[in-house]
């Protein structure tokens, strides 16, 4: 970070969904932001877009799965802009369908893009902030690192995997008594434009499971944890609290729950399925940008009282216990 406060940014996977909406909330505070994505369309509008609110941008067009291209990118942020002060990984792509429907090319494809494209991305900030005990970085997460679901083994095993290795990390940077800090941020069901470009072989046009949420909703606590690295995690949503807390406690209940409602529940008559063969392989926004937002606005929500009480520990456990304190005295006078 500079005199003026203003930081070095790198968000990974920018150029649409919650790297889009996440990179335009840092540019909004002034940020040097700089967009890591595969598609050339949608990279040069997020850079307009943090430009517009006010930030610096610095589009690089960079492929997470191939390490040469995230060792140059970040030599290429810190030459024009400084020294990394947080770096956001979130870049992936995903194969759809049956476990059985999905080939090996492309489970191996998802299976580099996403967990490796992490490996690689924090191996780039680490080489670099490490050395000046100064940094943060934050893992796009989801539910779904903790809990598998049907139609999605590729992304759910890479989340899983990230899960695994940014807790690996976290240890390794704690016994070294390091400065910098590596936090990650279990989302929800987002709107964003990956249901209309993944690579797919459901019958019909694939959902995110509701309830839904707007991209700006997870990029706020994106920022959050930026701002706050110290806590290990957290959770976006009363739907990730509930079914990490639910799997926590009735795993096989939950197992048989989603083997009976996964399937439709991430598939829409609503939309016609997408043409082409998704963004799996090449980018989907190479000639065209996607933005922010997917096709589910309509259904998705703005906000959430879990994530009120996620930013307010201290308050949510006073009224918690003001709650079971008034519980027990109305008890005691019952039984009187």
């Amino acid at each position: 970070m500079d005199g003026s406060g203003r930081q070095t940014v790198v968000v990974t996977g920018a150029s649409a969904g919650v790297g889009r909406a996440a990179a335009r909330m840092f540019g909004a505070r002034g940020d040097r932001v700089a967009l890591l994505a595969r598609g050339r369309a949608g990279l040069e509008a997020a850079a307009a877009d943090v430009r517009a609110a006010g930030g610096q941008a610095l589009p690089l067009v960079t492929d997470m799965a191939e390490w040469d291209q995230v060792e140059e990118a970040s030599r290429r942020v810190e030459e024009e802009f400084g020294p990394v002060d947080v770096w956001v990984n979130n870049a992936f792509t995903a194969a759809f369908g049956r476990f059985g429907d999905v080939s090996p090319e492309e489970f191996g494809q998802a299976t580099r893009s996403t967990y490796l494209g992490y490996v690689h991305g924090t191996r780039a900030a680490l080489d670099r902030m490490v050395p000046r005990d100064h940094g943060a970085v934050v893992q796009v997460g989801s539910a779904l690192a903790y809990r598998g679901i049907p139609l999605q083994s590729a992304y759910c095993g890479a989340k899983h995997a990230i899960q695994g290795f940014t807790e690996s990390v976290r240890c390794e940077l704690l016994h070294d008594k390091s400065a910098v800090r590596i936090t990650m941020v279990q989302m929800p069901a987002v709107n964003t434009p990956q249901f209309t470009w993944l690579r797919t072989h459901l019958p019909r046009h694939a959902q995110p499971v509701p309830p839904i949420y707007q991209p700006e909703v997870a990029a706020r606590a994106v920022l959050r944890a930026a701002d706050h690295p110290q806590r290990r995690e957290y959770w976006v949503g009363t739907s990730t609290a509930l079914t990490l807390l639910a799997n926590a406690v009735v795993p096989g209940l939950l197992d048989r729950y989603l083997a009976r409602t996964g399937f439709d529940a991430q598939q829409t008559d609503a939309h016609p399925l997408p043409g082409g063969h998704g963004n799996l392989f090449e980018p989907a926004d190479e000639d065209r940008d996607y933005g922010a937002h997917g096709v589910f606005g309509a259904q998705a929500h703005t906000a959430d009282p879990q994530i009120w009480a996620s930013r307010h520990l201290g308050t949510t456990a006073a009224l918690a216990g003001l709650a079971g304190a008034g519980y027990a005295l109305l008890r005691r006078r019952a039984g009187r």
